[in-house]
């Protein structure tokens, strides 16, 4: 009974918990409504401008469920998916070789700080004239902003694995090979997932802005192009909460990743 009891006590005080990081994670979203609602009332911002927050989630929850906004919204996840992808599996392995060789590093630092120091939009046109107007410009161009900088995030985490560790490996009599797969690679998991979700928001904002702005017929981005044109407030507030949703989503999920792959992490 008391082993019983015991796993009953442990249980309710994970529920406890988990509840209060759940009523603490709601107080911004709450805010944020309430910020929106009193400065529609009070018209601190022309009702012109800002609909009511309650009407913009109304359509959308209209549009996700009767409209054409999930499928825009799987539109622009896939290009976001298929860039990101394409950079994680480019710049992990590239990562992990330039960060293991310092003298190889620097010599191409000024490259690679140069062109991630680069705005991914100010590429458009060069993608463009590469892979013409279509989806995989798109992505091509997400691909590229995002390759960077999960390139740079590996790499850097492999050259600052902790010392004392690969010291530690090596008077053990690791040999190079078993020095490099068992301690610096693991020891640079936190920054590799620190470069992803970096790479996972920015493939996607870059994916957003080529809807906005290279030839698309559909994407959260043409959708709130489109419905600022025709002053469709509503539409376009709810659009744009339908990207910052896709991005925290995410973001959410490269953070349980990391917990449950890097738990380890600081220890």
């Amino acid at each position: 009974m008391s082993a019983l009891s015991a796993v009953r006590a442990r249980l309710a005080r994970k529920t406890r918990s988990s509840s209060g990081r759940l009523r603490v994670a709601l107080i911004g979203p709450v805010a944020l409504l309430l910020l929106w609602w009193l400065a529609f009332e009070a018209q601190w911002i022309s009702y012109k401008l800002m609909p009511s927050p309650w009407a913009t989630l109304r359509t959308l929850g209209e549009s996700f469920a009767g409209g054409p906004l999930a499928a825009d919204f799987l539109s622009t996840l896939l290009r976001t998916i298929y860039a990101f992808c394409i950079a994680a599996a480019l710049g992990i392995p590239l990562g992990i070789m330039l960060g293991a060789s310092r003298q190889l590093y620097t010599s191409v630092e000024f490259l690679v700080d140069f062109f991630r120091s680069t705005p991914a939009t100010a590429m458009f046109p060069l993608f463009l004239l590469i892979f013409g107007i279509g989806d995989l410009a798109k992505i091509a161009v997400a691909a590229f902003g995002a390759w960077l900088v999960i390139f740079f995030n590996v790499a850097y985490g492999v050259m600052n694995a902790r010392q004392t560790r690969i010291l530690a490996a090596r008077v053990m009599g690791a040999t190079p090979g078993r020095v490099f797969r068992d301690v610096m690679f693991y020891e640079s998991l936190p920054q590799t997932f620190v470069g992803l979700r970096l790479g996972v928001s920015y493939a996607l904002v870059v994916i957003i802005v080529a809807e906005m702005f290279i030839g698309s017929s559909d994407g959260l981005g043409r959708r709130i192009i489109d419905s600022q044109i025709v002053y469709d407030l509503q539409q376009m507030y709810a659009t744009i909460l339908a990207a910052g949703a896709m991005g925290y989503g995410c973001n959410l999920l490269f953070l349980g990743l990391e917990r449950w792959l890097v738990h380890w992490s600081g220890r």
